[in-house]
């Protein structure tokens, strides 16, 4: 049995271990299922997002402009859901990168560690947090995040290299960056754009970026998580139908649309991104006047 094949052993383990906890708690009050919430709306805005996040698009950030241009999540539990829902779908990005991709193990487990203990510590702090806090958080996360992204369609990010595992102090940067990023990622940025910003920058393969940062998304995402319900900061329907949507648009994605002409589409994304921060933001303004 290789490291990488015990290592997706435990993910599976976890994953498990989170849908029963999740999956438990969300159909024993189905009657608390929220009413301004779609089902159907929700499912179809899982399934889009979870499409191109398995492209490398990410979809925290498209998901939050979604949840608010309809109305389908309150701001203070956004985070929550974000992590609940995007979960499963994220756990099978991970098995299909992390299989056919090729990282140094010591590098990829630390790494994978790392943003899970990030998480774990992260997710107990924001799921208490107040609605006019997370409106600010995620306000700027958001703009953190499409400032990323127009940085790397600018090309001002570092371009990588052609390793495959890292040493020394670059490793030890390595597992800080990824322990700082999961825990931001319970507030609600998505971790794939600093993630890869952070594997370029210490002169990585592009290609690893996938294994690295969905692999990591994998571990620490059931974690954190499972606070969040046990915290109950997340919405129960929008999380089941972008679950089971989400699901599916993974396995189209991976295995039959592979690839697809994406440069417009991820400056549309930086776009609504942006706006959809300025909201939050708006938000947080008007909350802290009142």
């Amino acid at each position: 049995m290789t490291l990488i094949t015990m290592v997706l052993g435990v993910l599976a383990a976890i994953t498990v271990w989170f849908g029963f906890i999740f999956g438990k708690d969300a159909m024993s009050k189905k009657e608390q299922w929220e009413k301004e919430t779609s089902f159907v709306t929700s499912g179809i805005i899982g399934f889009a997002t979870n499409f191109f996040d398995t492209l490398g698009i990410g979809s925290f950030a498209p998901t939050t402009a979604l949840f608010k241009a309809f109305k389908q999540v309150n701001d203070r539990i956004i985070p929550g859901t974000l992590n609940v829902s995007m979960t499963i779908p994220v756990v099978l990005m991970a098995f299909i990168f992390m299989t056919v991709i090729e990282v140094e193990p010591i590098t990829l487990i630390a790494m994978l560690v790392a943003a899970t203990l990030g998480a774990w510590i992260g997710a107990g702090i924001i799921a208490k947090l107040p609605e006019k806090k997370i409106q600010l958080i995620m306000g700027i996360a958001l703009f953190v995040a499409a400032f990323l992204m127009f940085s790397s369609r600018m090309g001002w990010m570092p371009g990588g290299g052609e390793a495959i595992g890292l040493t020394g102090i670059n490793l030890i940067i390595g597992i800080v960056g990824h322990f700082i990023l999961g825990a931001l990622m319970t507030a609600g940025i998505g971790l794939y754009a600093p993630s890869m910003a952070l594997v370029y920058f210490l002169g990585m393969s592009p290609a690893v970026a996938f294994p690295i940062m969905m692999g990591a998304c994998a571990f620490l995402m059931p974690v954190a998580s499972v606070k969040f319900v046990k915290e109950q900061a997340y919405n129960k329907k929008a999380s089941v139908a972008i679950t089971l949507t989400g699901i599916v648009a993974v396995f189209i994605a991976a295995f039959i649309v592979k690839s697809l002409p994406l440069d417009m589409l991820r400056w549309l994304v930086i776009i609504v991104i942006l706006y959809t921060s300025t909201t939050m933001l708006r938000a947080y303004s008007k909350n802290t006047s009142n």
